[in-house]
């Protein structure tokens, strides 16, 4: 599982659609403060990699406090996360100009660990928003610091 975290002060997804008046933009998840998840899923992850990465992301201190050392965490700081699916996080670009995504979960497996993974979240407590699994979204943030992070649990050598 891997996961590249953004503190914003805002980020939304919009998703385009077709009507019969044309092209509309449809937002499909917006918070004001917090992270925007961009979130891969590998063939091997389980149920103990989403807990394991639920735990990690409530506990990680990134938001600044009264000294402006980053000592709060998302709950104390009273933020939201943006959860977006990425498969292209598992892209293998080693070899040759067009990258490899073998490594990537195919939908049947990545679509129910996206959804539990969102539920782990909200279990914690935590505002959760998503993109829609699979769409062409739009993701619009401004990243805040910036605070950019990437995390990452393999299953094959989890403690």
């Amino acid at each position: 599982m891997r996961i590249l975290l953004q503190r914003v002060k805002r980020a939304e997804v919009r998703i385009r659609e077709e009507s019969d008046e044309g092209p509309i933009d449809r937002i499909s998840g917006r918070i004001h403060g917090g992270y925007l998840l961009l979130v891969g899923f590998t063939h091997s992850d389980t149920q103990r990699e989403l807990e394991w990465m639920a735990d990690k992301i409530i506990g990680l201190r990134l938001f600044p406090d009264a000294d402006q050392k980053l000592n709060l965490d998302i709950v104390e700081q009273g933020g939201a996360v943006l959860v977006v699916s990425q498969f292209t996080l598992y892209a293998d670009s080693r070899k040759g100009r067009r990258p490899s995504f073998i490594d990537a979960a195919k939908p049947e497996i990545a679509i129910p660990l996206y959804n539990q993974f969102v539920m782990c979240l909200k279990r914690r407590g935590l505002q959760v928003e998503t993109g829609e699994f699979g769409a062409n979204m739009d993701v619009e943030l401004v990243n805040e610091g910036p605070v950019t992070i990437w995390l990452e649990r393999d299953a094959d050598t989890a403690p």
